[in-house]
């Protein structure tokens, strides 16, 4: 609140799952009986059984609603996609005026790789010299402590809400639901190198 100009944002990876039912509570009559339904993909679907996914809640300031900025990705969460990530992250910052981005996040180690803070410390070098974007400022969380991280029940009950209990969604329309639930645009897939897959 002190500094107008800096966003507050809470970082972490999500897998959504197009076959795993979210926990879901209702009210039901006591002599029914249900069943969980689990899903099996066809032999010939081409889709990933489950869709890794970068998030940032961005709390732009005290008068400002929530922001959720999503970007899924095509493998999974490494060091040089979440670099991706960040860096799309501070020109989105930029793009709304903001000098810096208070970034906090848990110990993944994709976070805490050397990769990732090298390029972290070169960005904010860059950006105090005048280039594009935003300084970013890291905030770790303690260890195995999801709780602290205000992203994590916004996860919960996206899960939730974009659930299908009767069919199996494609990828494509699980994508579409997760962006809709989120109010976000549709963004093009981060892509994990060939080389550490």
């Amino acid at each position: 609140m002190a500094q107008p100009t800096w966003a507050l944002g809470f970082e972490d990876e999500v897998w959504w799952s197009r076959l795993a039912q979210p926990e879901q509570h209702s009210w039901t009559d006591a002599e029914a009986t249900h069943k969980l339904q689990e899903f099996t993909p066809p032999t010939d679907d081409p889709d990933p059984k489950a869709l890794a996914c970068y998030g940032l809640l961005v709390r732009p300031g005290p008068q400002q609603a929530d922001q959720m900025w999503l970007r899924f990705v095509e493998g999974r969460p490494v060091s040089t996609v979440t670099i991706d990530f960040l860096a799309w992250c501070s020109a989105q910052c930029a793009a709304q005026g903001f000098t810096a981005l208070l970034l906090i996040w848990d110990n993944a180690s994709w976070h805490r790789s050397q990769a990732v803070r090298g390029w972290i410390r070169q960005h904010n070098q860059q950006v105090k010299q005048g280039a594009e974007g935003v300084r970013l400022v890291i905030c770790p969380l303690p260890s195995k402590s999801p709780w602290l991280n205000p992203i994590e029940p916004k996860w919960v009950h996206g899960k939730r809400a974009v659930s299908e209990p009767d069919r199996l969604l494609s990828a494509a329309e699980l994508e579409a639901r997760v962006y809709a639930y989120y109010g976000g645009e549709c963004e093009a897939h981060l892509v994990m190198p060939k080389k550490v897959a």
